[in-house]
């Protein structure tokens, strides 16, 4: 694979992990990570999450949540999903402290939100390089059947990316024959490193 790519959500469990975990199964040069301030996975009520730090281990949460109550995070698929995040990385990370880990390529976001705080991330560093950085974002909503349509419709796409030689001549064409086959709007922009 010759392109470098970074999935991106907002707290780096769900939808990014989901995409994560599909791209490097299919030896894709992948990173994920989360744009929140925290990592926020659902709880007993909507006003009760479970709230860890970026770089909690996805092993930490799976134990804790097996602990304070297995039938209802195995039943909400929190379990399942944690199981699948650790034997892809340790632990959630997040984009603004990413820096050290280098350029990447392409950059997609699954949340109008993300695109934004990632262009701005973006935005805001030194542009040393000068490098290009495709970022995309396919809204996909927060559940765990989306993000599994989602983080297909993603290794698609990559698939896509991957297969031109230049995607700073072709992208208008792959964004628009990706928006007919698979009838969702993309919105991208190109930013600099």
């Amino acid at each position: 694979m010759k392109l470098r790519y970074a999935m991106v959500c907002s707290s780096n469990q769900n939808r990014s992990m989901e995409a994560h975990s599909l791209l490097k199964r299919e030896g894709f040069d992948v990173a994920s990570y989360g744009t929140g301030q925290h990592v926020k996975l659902p709880g007993p009520s909507i006003r009760e999450p479970n709230v860890y730090d970026f770089g909690t281990p996805y092993k930490h949460m799976f134990d804790d949540l097996r602990r304070k109550d297995i039938e209802l995070y195995k039943r909400n698929g929190i379990l399942p999903m944690l199981k699948r995040n650790l034997s892809v990385k340790l632990a959630p990370q997040r984009w603004q402290e990413n820096a050290a880990d280098g350029p990447f390529d392409v950059v997609l976001t699954f949340e109008e939100k993300v695109f934004d705080l990632v262009l701005e991330d973006l935005h805001n560093r030194d542009q040393v390089l000068l490098k290009p950085v495709l970022v995309i974002n396919l809204e996909v909503k927060d559940n765990h059947e989306e993000a599994a349509v989602g983080g297909r419709q993603a290794l698609i796409l990559c698939q896509e990316l991957e297969a031109t030689e230049n995607w700073e001549e072709t992208i208008d064409d792959i964004i628009n024959n990706f928006e007919k086959q698979h009838r969702r709007k993309l919105l991208y922009n190109i930013s600099f490193y």
